[in-house]
């Protein structure tokens, strides 16, 4: 089951969880788990540790908290090395607290601006961003889950260095916060080092090609007011980064005594300014979630006097909503600001598309017509009570909130901190830490409810409780055992780091065929079963498939962030293994020779 479950999933035709999955069925159904065992690592206290961290990450990226770092560290680079530096360190260092996957997904729609500012291909960013979001998880507990994981499997197992029974004289080895530090840092800081030196020569010189694939011209039609107060009234359009924007482009800038069109990077933003924009859906849809920019109520609404609430709490209450007008409706032939839309459907107009054409004119004065689309911030339920009202074709209501939580940016991350002091003091273990930081999360307000929930990615958790009953079969059969045996018997003549060597390799070749948590799972009681036999210290084959199963890069398929990055950068499959390749093996070197030396040798 093992072998067949391997190769399903190097095939990559079936997600992870449904295979992992079938296979604790058949195990279940050949009786070689009990049902107890089977289910046992969905209540591992390490699976709901990650559970609660990917709602702290959730938190964080609606409050902006994330955002408002990055923008402060990215700043403005003027070529490839500096933008390569400017990502690379704040991206390993905020990924050693935060989960990855969030750090990479919000850095994605910024890198398309600063490759076309600095002038040098996507290619030589998009990479650079997964691999140091990797480097910087093994440096903390918390950043991976494969950290926790690990780190939940040790507590149980109650090894000691000596493998004899933990006493107070002979305590159980452990990890806290910042254990795997020893070993992570340096591995983070040469792999950073690694990819600044060598990513000139050895990233593709390749443009991404779903980029721009809608044409600005045949875009949303938007139009945003700068708010007072706004951290971008004073700077310029280039300083505050509305410039060379993702597939968007500023068209120009409506002012109450002038319009300002073919709008210069100097050109400075003051308020009131309304900025109108036109690109594609989600760019229209990041852009206004920027701090300051409301929809141009003034322009889009029949009465001047009809401001959105400015209390910042009120529009990340609200979605966006896609709508295509019917040729039924009342709003054809009406001009947006005659149109009411505001007072008839509890909505306001942010964007307008046609498909095909150019839509001259303030946003206001668009003279709707049937089969246009309307961007909508609404109430949530929008979509519900009005997709079969015959007004529109068809009504798409987002899950996007029409703006951050931008004021509790600084709730959020004070929060974060609370975490990481709760577990590197060991106030209290790591998962009742993790429950109570995503409880004040929302308690605060820093996300909602139904925001906490679709940020937990279940899949995943269903990958590391269905790994935990395969391992369980491992031990139950002796397989484990029989491999441990097998390695110390071939291998024990070359010596222990033979041993750690071997045991990295595997960790990583399985990494490669399935996700970094199964191999995790499924190499710990190899590790420590070789470890035991051996008479040796488990603690750095412990450390050693942590590290391993997180240090894959020499496949789009060995950790998600580089799934995440091969669209956007135009890369394939050799990409990873000409750049990567080199730096898997460096992080394993580097691993096998510290891990003894920084936790007591052998």
């Amino acid at each position: 089951m093992l072998v067949l479950m391997i190769g399903t999933l190097a095939l990559g035709r079936f997600s992870a969880d449904i295979v992992m999955m079938g296979v604790l069925l058949v195990l279940l159904l050949a009786g070689v788990l009990a049902p107890t065992e089977a289910i046992a690592g969905f209540a591992h206290p390490g699976v709901i540790t990650v559970a609660m961290l990917y709602v702290v990450a959730a938190a964080m990226k609606e409050t902006g908290a994330m955002a408002r770092i990055t923008s402060v560290l990215l700043g403005r680079p003027k070529n490839e090395r500096s933008a390569q530096i400017r990502l690379t360190i704040p991206v390993a260092m905020m990924s050693a607290f935060i989960n990855n996957t969030p750090i990479v997904a919000m850095f994605l729609p910024t890198l398309a601006g600063v490759a076309r500012r600095c002038r040098i291909a996507p290619s030589k960013l998009y990479m650079p961003l997964s691999f140091a979001s990797i480097l910087g998880g093994v440096c903390t507990l918390i950043g991976t889950s494969t950290n926790v994981i690990v780190a939940g499997l040790l507590s149980e197992k109650q090894l000691t260095t000596d493998g004899g029974p933990a006493t107070v004289d002979n305590p159980a080895l452990s990890m806290d916060m910042f254990t795997l530090a020893k070993v992570g840092l340096p591995i983070a800081v040469i792999g950073v080092a690694y990819i600044l030196i060598f990513g000139r020569r050895l990233l593709p010189d390749r443009v991404n090609p779903i980029e721009d694939a809608e044409t600005h011209a045949h875009g949303y039609h938007a139009a945003l007011k700068v708010t007072a107060g706004s951290p971008i009234i004073g700077k310029t359009v280039e300083a505050a980064n509305l410039r060379n924007l993702p597939g968007l482009f500023l068209s120009r800038i409506e002012r109450s005594d002038d319009s300002v069109v073919a709008v210069s990077p100097q050109e400075i933003i003051e308020a009131e300014d309304v900025l109108v924009f036109v690109g594609q859906l989600d760019s229209v849809v990041e852009l206004q979630q920027i701090k300051g920019l409301v929809p141009s109520t003034a322009d889009a609404h029949e009465h001047d006097d009809e401001e959105l609430p400015s209390n910042p709490n009120y529009r990340p209450n609200l979605r966006i909503v896609e709508a295509v007008v019917s040729n039924n409706s009342g709003l054809v032939g009406l001009t947006i600001r005659q149109s009411g839309i505001r007072t008839r459907y509890g909505a306001v107009v942010v964007a307008v598309r046609r498909q095909g054409q150019q839509i001259p004119g303030k946003l206001g004065e668009i003279r709707l017509r049937p089969g246009d689309t309307l961007l909508l911030e609404a109430e949530p339920g929008f979509a519900q009570r009005y997709e079969n009202t015959g007004e529109f074709y068809l009504v798409n209501e987002r899950f996007t909130p029409a703006s951050l939580r931008h004021e509790r940016a600084w709730v959020a991350l004070a929060i974060l901190a609370l975490l990481v002091t709760l577990i590197t003091f060991g106030v209290m273990p790591p998962m009742t830490a993790a429950m109570l930081a995503a409880g004040l999360m929302v308690i605060t307000r820093c996300c909602t409810g139904p925001q906490a929930r679709r940020g937990v990615d279940f899949s995943i958790l269903t990958v590391i409780g269905a790994s935990f009953g395969i391992g369980q079969a491992m031990i139950n059969t002796g397989l484990a055992q029989d491999i441990s045996h097998f390695m110390l018997e071939h291998l024990s003549g070359y010596g222990p780091y033979a041993l750690l060597g071997c045991v990295y390799l595997l960790t990583s070749i399985f990494t490669a065929c399935m996700t970094n948590n199964a191999a995790a799972v499924l190499m710990f009681p190899i590790a420590t079963g070789l470890a035991i036999e051996g008479g040796l210290n488990p603690m750095p084959f412990v450390v050693a498939i942590t590290v391993a199963a997180s240090c894959e890069f020499s496949t789009p398929i060995g950790y998600q962030t580089n799934l995440m990055v091969m669209g956007p950068g135009g890369y394939k499959w050799f990409d990873y293994t000409r750049f990567g390749g080199p730096l898997t093996l460096l992080c394993g070197v580097i691993c096998v020779v510290l891990t003894p030396l920084m936790f007591g040798g052998f």
